[in-house]
Formats: structure tokens, sequence, C-alpha cells
């Protein structure tokens, strides 16, 4: 990891029963899967997920165990800063996550955690204590 690279990573404010800040998708998604979207929401939220899906890399399929819980149980996603493609995005979810009242906060560093997986446009950490 470059030292001079900075990334950023949109998360709950507040932890969940594990003690990880689940990051904005990942809150987007529990909107979605409690039912809680209205329609124009789940259709946008849809629609959101799948050109995330097809714009970079998912690192499990890579590494299979980076999100394993039992390995890494708070494993955390960074976008370097230099996505622009990615983040130009990131508002859309960000006005999601608002409306529904889920409260989120974005973090910035150049040095996240120990890297467990990384490319072009992120990485994934184990994040320091």
């Amino acid at each position: 990891m470059d030292a001079n690279q900075e990334f950023v990573r949109y998360e709950a404010t507040e932890p969940n029963a594990r003690g990880a800040r689940i990051g904005i998708f990942g809150l987007a998604n529990g909107l979605a899967m409690e039912g809680r979207l209205s329609r124009e929401d789940y259709e946008w939220w849809t629609s959101a997920n799948v050109w995330y899906d097809d714009a970079y890399p998912d690192p499990s399929t890579t590494d299979p165990a980076v999100y394993d819980r039992a390995i890494h149980p708070h494993a955390q996603a960074w976008f370097r800063v230099s996505a622009d493609h990615l983040l130009a995005r990131i508002p859309g979810y960000i006005g999601l996550l608002t409306r529904y009242g889920v409260n989120w906060q974005e973090r910035r560093s150049t040095d996240p955690g120990r890297v467990l997986y990384e490319d072009e446009v992120q990485v994934v950490v184990d994040p320091y204590p």
C-alpha cells in the first residue's frame, strides 16, 4: 500500500452487536432486506447495486476468506480516493440512508489498517484497534 494514498469509507456511526461499523452498502442492503424501502427507492437500490457489482472487483472472489467473520471479524472495505467513477455514485446511497434515518459518517485515512486485499480502486483491511 502506498503511504501517500488516501482512502475513504462511508459507514454507520455506531457499531453493531459484533462491534463492527457496517458500510453504507450493507446499511442500504439492510433497509431493502427489511422491506423498508419505497418501491422507487427499492428500484434505485437494485440498479445501483447492479452497477457497482459490474464496476469493480468483489474481493471475496479473489480471496473467499477476506470477509469470513471467523477469520477477519472486523474486515472493512475502503475506496481509494482516486476511484472517482465509484465515488461519484456514493451520494445516492447517502441520500437513501438519510431519507430513512440511518446515521452514517465519512472517514478518511492514509493507513486504515492491516491490508487483507487490495486492487486499483479499494483495499480491505483489518482495522487497527
